[in-house]
């Protein structure tokens, strides 16, 4: 804050010194003009009009004699008066280091510049109106030439008036107007200001304003239609930094012509930006105009060094539409990267992958020179050894690529030696992907190579700064790395959104440097593993299990502490994950280019394709989920169901992620456009930036959009697609023998395995199935002493059944369970009498343990408390016990006549019979006489924590008083709760949990 104002501050002043040195003979002035957007010369079509800003330096005398002070212009040739022009508007004195009469008019000639003569003079008076006499005087007077130095004046004016004199009206001519230093009043003005008009425009209504804010929310010009753009430039003068940003209001003009442009500036100079990358808008290929380019420069010299190494990939872009090296954006690019060499080493390899634009080749080479020769000796050294590090990598690749199978090992090895004496003779040599990283050697037993299309070599350099251990990295030849460092760096931008909101998401964000036309750098992250791989450890249909990536952390994590460590990195990565493949809508996604540390953070690697670029296979998209969250991380996140509430914690962290990344939507846009003409196969149309804009949804509020997301959370939970192409995909990687060893089972306590000999069961059978909503199977029993009972389960409780086994017995090999999901067309219910059948002789005639183990024998024989019964309290942990009264979270707002209720989350609910339920629920606004109040929500799954983030709206409820909301919840048309609300009581925008209670009122 105190540098801005000092900036702020040190600028006023530099105004005022120009003012005054170019108005007074004074033996000083700046040591560098900068020229201001006021100067360009106005057309001759244009209405003559300025603006009195005050009258300075007023006598103490006067301020008791004149209660109030006015001005009159007057226009003169010849001694003979043009026009003349009364200003009415009366202003007591301001009292600041001395007495001013402050107006801030504009003052409008009813005559165009064309009309009046070169020889023209302008006259302005100072009017008092007498405390006692109430009469109007003359106090003061000041005249100025029209055209000085033969050029129509223009900018800040500061005149010298002459007190207590007789005008000498036939005599008005330069002579007589004093440029000496002033000693008493001095009137400031600016003339000639643009062609405004602003009297003649109507005030917006109030609709036309919240139109102008919608509009606003388009972010970016390239949206907005001509009729859009139209009323955005009509209502100028209405917009602000609060309803608009002004790269909208400026690119909605109609024209460049200069007339228009000097209304541009006006509207420039008079801006207060409230985020210096506002302006980031105003350096796009929408503005030519060198002014505002360089308006835009001096708001983003306010940014640190730090923060703009976070945008300069796009600031090298926009360099294309600068027109010479002595251009205000070149330079701070330039002092920048002399204050900062991370700065100047990244702005460096920038440069050098632009020059592979063939239209720009000589332009960038320029640039690259100029940065070269501002870097000094030293920095060019390493720049040189970074280069020719490069040539070596890319002169590996190429070789390695062109082998035969059998010769690539002996041709890596060969090569390596290359890499070594390059070491040996520069010792040192900084990594293009960061300067800080400063390495020494490679070690070559540790280098090899993928066996993908493009063999990308796996390069283990020796960091100089040994304790750090090595340092690994990719060389890819024959991929395109510039979209991947696009999409990894406005994921960096909403990282650091988050960061500064407080919102740590755990993410892992590896670096990624294009060197050249199809190749570049990868940063590979230690510890980590494809999910891909995890899956083969799982076995052939290790994709469609649901506990792959629990058993995973499990083997890695013995300790219970560190687990929940993983839990928590996995929980966070995962919700961040979500919130930015979806905004980026970033394609491709399989098992392969997903990938978990050890340590529990979830990442995605490899974006060839992005803003819903999809694979298509015929007219079928590949990418049908709108991210990738799957049950099988839902099942890890949620301890396998017994921690229901971590999925609704984990709804709630993705949509509070994705809101205040929606905040930011301007940035995040303004990035993208100024990549559009940076030659990416999928950034390179406007409709490219709408997907993004589509995604983010700046219109809707903060309730709307966590609805939206919910609603996109559960569309990829239920996305089966996506199992089946993981599945697939490994299918099609898995090769004979290339699984790796499962990890080590854990030891199962003794005390777990529960026999009783006497109760075991010989077989179990499903006779068939009654078909109800949820279809029930009936099991025959037959225990070994010849007893016969008869049971009736569902599926999702053979389910269950086959869950907690795999809990508690970790190291047996359980029979395979019947999968969930179905094929269209084929007649399920029976096919899962049959698959059941097996699974239950599998189960029952293999380990005695687990035939005769409690779990089993409670769920078949019915014979103990602790059952497998959906209402049992073994099931639950912690907040969804049996002793906590079930619930619902709402969010209630009332504005303008609108009442909103949003329905977030409710907990432990069950039914009379102790089952769970598939809950929906119904409002009633009352008193509801004519019964058109009832709202319903959708069903929800079967479950005690169903999360919904679903939307109810009643319009024109003009009073709250005495009204009630009644929320009512069944499930399948039982009753499972209800609560009334009185809404005069209620704390508006506020989550609260409310009890349901077990009866309607």
């Amino acid at each position: 804050l105190i540098e801005a104002a000092v900036t702020e501050l040190s600028t006023a002043i530099s105004r005022l010194i120009r003012a005054y040195s170019s108005s007074f003979d004074a033996n000083f002035q700046l040591a560098s003009i900068l020229k201001s957007p006021l100067c360009l010369d106005i057309s001759l079509n244009s209405q003559l009009s300025f603006t009195v800003c005050a009258a300075h330096n007023i006598p103490e005398a006067w301020v008791t004699s004149y209660k109030v002070f006015s001005f009159s212009c007057l226009l003169t040739y010849a001694g003979k008066t043009i026009c003349q022009v009364k200003i009415c508007k009366n202003t007591p004195v301001k009292r600041s280091f001395f007495f001013l009469a402050d107006w801030n008019e504009k003052v409008n000639f009813p005559l165009r510049i064309k009309a009046l003569p070169r020889e023209t003079m302008l006259t302005v008076k100072l009017l008092g109106v007498n405390s006692t006499s109430k009469n109007t005087e003359v106090l003061a007077w000041a005249c100025s030439p029209l055209y000085a130095k033969e050029r129509l004046i223009s900018g800040t004016v500061l005149l010298s008036m002459a007190l207590h004199s007789t005008l000498p009206t036939a005599v008005i001519t330069p002579g007589i107007c004093s440029t000496e230093t002033p000693t008493s009043v001095t009137l400031q003005f600016i003339k000639p200001g643009p062609e405004e008009r602003r009297g003649d425009l109507v005030e917006p209504t109030q609709e036309c304003l919240r139109h102008i804010a919608r509009l606003s929310q388009r972010h970016s010009l390239l949206l907005l239609s001509e009729q859009q753009r139209r009323i955005l430039w009509f209502y100028r003068y209405s917009c602000n930094n609060q309803s608009c940003s002004l790269p909208l209001v400026l690119g909605s003009a109609p024209s460049w012509d200069r007339t228009t442009l000097s209304e541009m500036y006006a509207l420039l100079r008079s801006w207060s930006f409230s985020n210096p990358l506002e302006a980031l808008g105003l350096l796009t290929f929408s503005f030519p105009d060198q002014d505002i380019r360089e308006a835009a420069v001096q708001q983003i010299e306010n940014v640190s060094s730090d923060e703009l190494l976070e945008y300069l990939p796009q600031l090298v872009q926009v360099l294309k539409f600068e027109w010479s090296l002595e251009s205000p954006l070149v330079k701070l690019l330039l002092n920048r990267s002399l204050q900062s060499i991370q700065v100047a080493h990244q702005l460096y390899w920038l440069l050098k992958n632009a020059q592979n634009e063939v239209h720009f080749r000589m332009w960038y080479k320029k640039l690259l020179a100029a940065l070269q020769f501002c870097a000094g000796q030293t920095l060019n050294s390493e720049f040189s050894k970074e280069e020719k590090l490069i040539r070596i990598l890319e002169d590996i690749a190429t070789k390695l690529k062109a082998a035969t199978d059998p010769k690539r090992k002996e041709v890596l090895k060969v090569e390596l030696s290359r890499l070594q004496l390059f070491f040996q003779e520069v010792k040192l040599c900084r990594l293009p992907l960061n300067p800080a990283l400063v390495v020494q050697g490679i070690e070559a037993d540790s280098c090899s190579y993928f066996t993908s299309n493009a063999f990308p070599l796996k390069i283990s350099f020796i960091n100089a700064n040994a304790p750090s251990g090595n340092i690994n990295v990719i060389f890819k030849v024959g991929d395109d790395l510039r979209q991947d460092m696009l999409v990894l760096q406005i994921i960096r931008v909403m990282d650091n959104i988050w960061l500064q909101e407080g919102l740590d998401m755990q993410m892992i964000i590896y670096r990624c440097l294009s060197t050249g036309k199809g190749q570049g750098l990868v940063q590979m992250v230690p510890d980590a593993t494809t999910l891909a791989k995890i899956h083969r450890e799982s076995g052939l249909i290790g994709p469609l299990k649901e506990n792959t990536i629990k058993k995973w952390f499990r083997h890695h994590h013995p300790l219970e502490s560190s687990y929940q460590e993983a839990v928590r990195n996995f929980f966070y990565s995962c919700a961040g994950w979500c919130v930015v493949t979806f905004i980026l809508g970033v394609c491709d996604r399989h098992s392969d280019n997903i990938m978990l540390t050890t340590a529990g953070h979830m990442f995605h690697i490899d974006f060839g394709r992005f803003l819903g670029h999809a694979q298509m296979f015929g007219s079928i998209r590949r990418d049908r989920a709108p991210f990738i969250f799957t049950s099988e991380m839902e099942y890890f996140i949620t301890e396998g169901g017994k921690n229901p509430q971590r999925f609704q914690e984990f709804v709630e962290l993705c949509c509070r992620a994705y809101n205040i990344v929606r905040k930011h939507s301007q940035l995040l846009l303004n990035l993208l456009e100024m990549m559009l003409h940076a030659g990416l196969p999928e950034l390179n149309s406007i409709q490219d930036l709408k997907y993004v804009y589509d995604n983010l949804r700046p219109q809707d509020s903060d309730l709307q959009a966590t609805s939206y997301f919910t609603r996109k959370i559960k569309e990829s939970l239920e996305c089966f697609p996506v199992k089946l192409n993981n599945l697939i995909h490994t299918l099609a990687q898995m090769s004979v023998g290339s699984s790796a060893k499962p990890p080590a089972p854990e030891t199962v306590p003794q005390e777990w395995v529960m026999l009783d000999t006497e109760r075991s069961i010989a077989r179990a059978t499903i006779l068939g199935f009654s078909k109800k909503p949820d279809p029930v199977y009936l099991i025959q029993v037959v225990q070994t002493c010849n007893v016969v009972t008869f049971v009736e389960k569902s599926f999702n409780q053979f389910s269950k059944l086959h869950s907690h086994l795999q809990k508690q017995f970790p190291s047996h090999a359980l029979p395979e369970f019947p999968h969930s999901w179905h094929l269209p067309f084929t007649d399920l219910e029976h096919k899962r009498v049959k698959d059941l059948n097996l699974y239950l002789k599998q189960l029952l005639s293999g380990s005695r343990k687990l035939a005769n183990n409690e779990l089993v024998l409670s769920f078949f024989l019915n014979w103990s408390r602790n059952t497998l019964a959906e209402d049992s309290s073994s099931l639950t942990l912690g907040p969804q016990s049996a002793g906590h009264k079930p619930g619902v979270q709402l969010v209630i707002s009332y504005e303008n006549t609108r009442l909103t209720i949003m329905l977030k989350h409710m907990r432990n609910l069950h039914l009379p019979d102790g089952s769970t339920p598939s809950a929906q629920a119904e409002f009633y606004l009352l008193p509801d006489p004519y019964e058109v109040s009832r709202r319903k929500t959708r069903t929800a799954p079967k479950g005690s924590d169903p999360t919904y983030n679903e939307l109810i709206v009643y319009n024109r409820v003009t009073e709250l008083q005495g009204r009630v909301l009644k929320l009512v919840v069944k499930s399948k048309g039982t009753f499972v709760g209800a609560v009334n609300i009185q809404l005069s009581s209620v704390q508006f925008n506020e989550e609260k949990w409310y009890p349901l209670g077990n009866s309607v009122i």
